[in-house]
């Protein structure tokens, strides 16, 4: 996949407050990007849902069954596999041989109700030039059922799960290949949102430009830029970048007609 590339100045909005509206030049870096890869699970709606909760539980329950062990011991398990092995399911599988497909239609059957919809989202990813992807270490099916309750099911031209890296998940190197190579990614002019900092350091390292979608400002440097709320960071990123006078799209402060 090769080297990593050079460390990058990291571009906070908090920095940007501190600055002045000259740190929005470095919104001129997605400039040319025309591939936009979003992570599903807290990157496309916010963690306050807290959807993955009922996964998680769901993991517990099923690793338990599977292993007979307590659900103590389970949840100990499930924690420790995603350090280790990127996710519970990778973990299980190197470990205990377990088949994936029973495990991911089992921790997917979940109660989508709490996800809002959002228009103001929508409309921010359709205000982007190009191609928008969604690529997840769940499934396609859970993703677009995730989608559709955001409201984001039309913005998307393609959607890869685990299934479409023969189950490696992020943020292992072969998994970006197999998906970047089935989705025709081009790296130098692609940008990828993540809310799990380990998944974007191979895309960094193709030279893609990285989102990090989290509250946590000790981002590494291979990441170009963190905010903790995905649309707020779009709506400054299209203001900077992408909008028209009769786009009416919202103009943030500090918008290209300043810079």
């Amino acid at each position: 996949m090769g080297e990593l590339a050079a460390p990058r100045k990291r571009f906070t909005i908090e920095s940007a407050a501190l600055f002045g509206t000259n740190c929005l030049m470095n919104f001129y870096q997605f400039s040319h990007v025309d591939t936009w890869i979003f992570d599903l699970d807290n990157t496309l709606y916010p963690p306050k849902v807290r959807l993955f909760d009922q996964i998680e539980e769901k993991m517990r329950l099923f690793v338990a069954d599977f292993l007979n062990v307590s659900l103590d011991k389970a949840d100990v398990l499930r924690a420790q596999y995603w350090r280790s092995h990127g996710t519970t399911l990778a973990g299980m599988m190197n470990q205990h041989a377990m088949p994936p497909e029973a495990f991911l239609q089992f921790v997917h059957d979940i109660d989508f109700s709490p996800i809002p919809h959002s228009e103001e989202l929508s409309s921010l990813i359709s205000a982007l030039p190009g191609r928008k992807i969604v690529y997840t270490n769940g499934t396609e099916p859970y993703a677009r059922r995730v989608l559709q309750a955001r409201g984001l099911e039309q913005n998307f031209e393609a959607v890869y799960g685990i299934e479409h890296a023969n189950y490696r998940p992020k943020p292992h190197a072969e998994a970006f290949a197999k998906v970047f190579e089935r989705a025709a990614v081009t790296p130098h002019s692609a940008a990828m949102f993540e809310d799990d900092a380990r998944n974007l350091r191979v895309p960094a390292g193709l030279g893609m430009r990285t989102v990090y979608i989290s509250p946590d400002t000790d981002s590494p440097d291979y990441v170009d830029a963190t905010h903790q709320d995905l649309e707020a960071f779009l709506s400054q990123l299209v203001a900077a970048c992408f909008s028209t006078p009769s786009s009416g799209l919202p103009v943030a402060p500090g918008n290209i007609s300043t810079l």
